[in-house]
C-alpha cells in the first residue's frame, strides 16, 4: 500500500488526537505532523502516546500563519491534510465570536490557500495525487424538530449560533475551492462526539469531571434536547474510509445512530458511575467529593439551569451515504462507547 504524509491540523484537541493514534497505529509507515496552537482545549500531553514515533513530528504553529503551513506542506512533502482544528464550543462562540471568525473561517481559508499554492500552483512541488479533507459538523444544518427526518448531505445549511455559522462557511469554501480552483477536497459532517481525551466543556466530560469534583450539573432549559451521540474511534474510522474511498469533492454525514436527551445522557452518567463506585471502593479514596464516595446518589448533582441562547432543539445525522458508498457502520454502540469513556476519565 502505498505511504501517505499527512498534516494534521489540530491534532492535539480531543478529536484531533484520536485521530492520529489510530492512524499511527493502523498506517504505521505513513508520516504524521500535527501542526496545533495548544490554545486552551489542545494539549501536548495528548499525543504522548506516539511522540517517541520515528513516523511523528510535532509543530506548535497557527493555521492562520500561511507561509508556516507552505513550508510544512513543502518540507514535510504532505499529500494529504486533515483539518480538525476549530473553535468549536457554542457557549464560547456567543460570548466572543470574533475567536470563531478568525480560526474557522480565516484559518481554513489560510489552508486552502496554501494548499492550492503547493500542490497547485508551484510547479516544483506541484501534486496531482493530494487531498484536503475538512471536518465540520452538523450543526451546520441546523435543528430539528422531534418527527423531523435526520440530515442528510442535501439538507440546505441553517446555522443558528456564531460557531455553526463559522463552520457553515469554512465548509463552503472548501466546496468553492473544489469547484472553481480544482483542490481535491472531501468533507464530513459529524454528530456529536464523545471518548477519551475529551475536553470537560461539553456535556459528557463536563459531566463525569464534575462528578468527580462534586460539583453541579448544569443542565440547559428543561434537558430536552436531543443529539445523535458518536464514539470519537467510530468518526476516525469514518474519516479513514473517505480518505481510502470517498470520492473528491463529495461530502460524507458521520453519525452514532445514536439519539438521546441531554438529561437522560445525564441521569445514565449518574448511574453508571455510581455502579462504578460501587465496584471499586478505590474510588472513594481517589475522588472523595464525588457523592457516591459519601453514599449519596450522584443524580443530586443534577441543576436546572437557564436555556442558553438559540438553543437547537435537535440534532441527528443520516449516514446512510457513508454506509453505502463506504461501508461505514460505527463499531461501538452507546453503552459499550460511554463505558471506555468513563473508564479513561476514572484512570487518567
Amino acid at each position: 500500500m502505498t505511504t501517505r504524509n499527512l498534516l494534521v491540523t489540530g491534532g492535539a484537541g480531543f478529536i484531533g488526537c484520536n485521530f492520529v493514534h489510530y492512524w499511527m497505529k493502523h498506517h504505521p509507515n505513513d508520516r504524521v505532523v500535527v501542526l496545533d496552537a495548544l490554545t486552551y482545549a489542545g494539549k501536548l500531553d495528548n499525543l504522548n502516546p506516539v511522540r517517541d514515533n520515528p513516523n511523528f513530528r510535532f509543530v506548535h504553529g497557527d493555521i492562520r500563519d500561511q507561509a508556516r503551513v507552505e513550508d510544512l506542506l513543502r518540507g514535510e512533502k504532505i499529500d494529504t491534510l486533515v483539518h480538525f482544528a476549530a473553535e468549536s464550543h457554542v457557549d464560547r462562540s456567543i460570548l466572543g465570536p470574533d475567536a470563531f471568525i478568525e480560526t474557522n473561517i480565516i484559518g481554513t481559508h489560510n489552508l486552502l490557500k496554501a494548499a492550492k499554492k503547493v500542490w497547485m500552483d508551484d510547479e516544483s512541488t506541484r501534486l496531482d495525487n493530494h487531498r484536503f479533507h475538512h471536518v465540520s459538523t452538523d450543526e451546520v444544518y441546523g435543528s430539528l424538530e422531534a418527527d423531523d427526518p435526520a440530515f442528510t448531505e442535501t439538507t440546505p445549511y441553517a446555522p443558528n449560533s456564531p460557531y455553526s455559522a463559522s463552520k457553515a462557511a469554512s465548509d463552503h469554501l472548501v466546496r468553492a475551492y473544489h469547484h472553481t480552483y480544482g483542490l481535491k477536497v472531501t468533507t464530513s459532517n459529524c454528530s456529536n462526539n464523545y471518548g477519551p481525551y475529551h475536553f470537560p466543556e461539553k456535556l459528557i466530560p463536563l459531566c463525569i469531571t464534575n462528578i468527580l469534583q462534586g460539583k453541579p450539573l448544569p443542565i440547559y432549559g428543561d434537558g430536552m434536547n436531543i443529539r445523535d451521540w458518536l464514539y470519537v474511534e467510530d468518526h476516525v474510522r469514518g474519516i479513514e474510509l473517505i480518505l481510502d474511498k470517498g470520492v473528491v469533492g463529495e461530502v460524507y454525514n458521520i453519525g452514532g445512530n445514536n439519539e438521546w436527551a441531554n438529561i437522560n445522557i445525564v441521569k445514565l452518567l449518574c448511574k453508571l458511575i455510581d455502579d462504578a463506585f460501587a465496584k471499586d471502593p478505590n474510588l472513594a479514596a481517589r475522588f472523595p467529593d464525588a457523592p457516591a464516595s459519601q453514599g449519596q446518589k450522584t443524580e443530586t448533582l443534577i441543576t436546572y439551569v437557564k436555556d442558553r441562547p438559540g438553543h437547537d432543539r435537535r440534532y441527528a445525522i443520516d449516514a446512510n451515504k457513508a454506509h453505502t458508498e463506504l461501508g461505514y457502520v460505527p463499531q461501538e454502540n452507546f453503552e459499550s462507547g460511554i463505558m471506555k469513556t468513563i473508564s479513561w476519565f476514572l484512570k487518567s
